[in-house]
């Protein structure tokens, strides 16, 4: 569920274009924001990070347009990864709409137990999909306790063990958003049962389907195929994995300097 099998940046888009577009508003908020530094992009963060202390002023708008900010370049990436990693399995399994509504319940979650037992000081703010993807985290579990036959043993397991792992990170790295992270995981696993109802497990052949179809409409025959140098097949299971650990290293290292 978890092994990327896509060909390209295209296959993937068309595959799972909820996912996709949300890690596309991660990475361009980013970089209006942070890195372009245009004065929209202080407006937009401004007007949109969480803050319990505007939420009791009435900006409710602030228990949505957190999920989509992020505080710096390594938070809005390892989020972005975590998402292309366990969002597409779910999208193709709930379908696009019952997964949008489930990401979006789970980050409101998120932010609703910040905004309940978190700070209300002015200076505390609070930006990031994490609550939202712990909500992912949270339908997982769901189908390991109460829907196994819609998971396999395999990826029940690494589900379990990242979970298990971010869960301890959550509460022993400093600068966590705790509420988000917890109350999402609720989030998810209670809005669990209604977007889990009809649906199937899991097909990779689905995307191997239209990727059969595609290629039957193009020429069969590549004259330089044989120039071109080929990936391993076990480093193509294992690419992700290696940079989903890249991405944690980098992260911790960042922490540390």
């Amino acid at each position: 569920m978890f092994i990327r099998n896509e060909r390209s940046l295209k296959e993937f888009i068309t595959s799972y274009p909820v996912v996709s577009t949300l890690v596309i508003v991660h990475l361009a908020l980013w970089l209006i924001i942070n890195f372009l530094q245009l004065s929209i992009g202080e407006t937009i963060y401004q007007l949109g990070a969480g803050s319990n202390f505007y939420i009791n002023q009435g900006e409710y708008w602030r228990l949505v347009t957190p999920i989509f900010l992020h505080a710096d370049l390594m938070h809005a990436l390892f989020n972005s990864f975590s998402l292309v990693l366990f969002g597409p399995a779910l999208e193709q399994m709930l379908g696009r709409t019952k997964f949008i509504i489930a990401y979006l319940v789970a980050g409101i979650a998120g932010n609703l137990g910040t905004y309940f037992f978190g700070p209300s000081e002015f200076w505390y703010v609070h930006v990031g999909a994490s609550g939202a993807i712990f909500g992912l985290f949270g339908i997982y579990v769901f189908m390991v306790a109460f829907r196994k036959h819609l998971i396999d043993q395999t990826s029940s397991q690494i589900i379990l063990t990242i979970f298990v792992v971010g869960l301890i990170m959550t509460f022993i790295r400093a600068n966590i958003n705790v509420y988000g992270h917890i109350f999402g995981f609720i989030g998810g696993f209670a809005i669990a049962p209604v977007v889990l109802a009809n649906a199937k497990m899991y097909n990779p052949w689905v995307t191997m389907a239209t990727r059969r179809k595609d290629d039957s409409e193009t020429i069969s025959f590549d004259p330089n195929r044989w120039k071109k140098k080929r990936i391993p097949r076990s480093m193509k299971k294992n690419i992700w994995w290696i940079i989903f650990i890249l991405l944690v290293l980098l992260g911790i290292i960042s922490r540390i300097m």
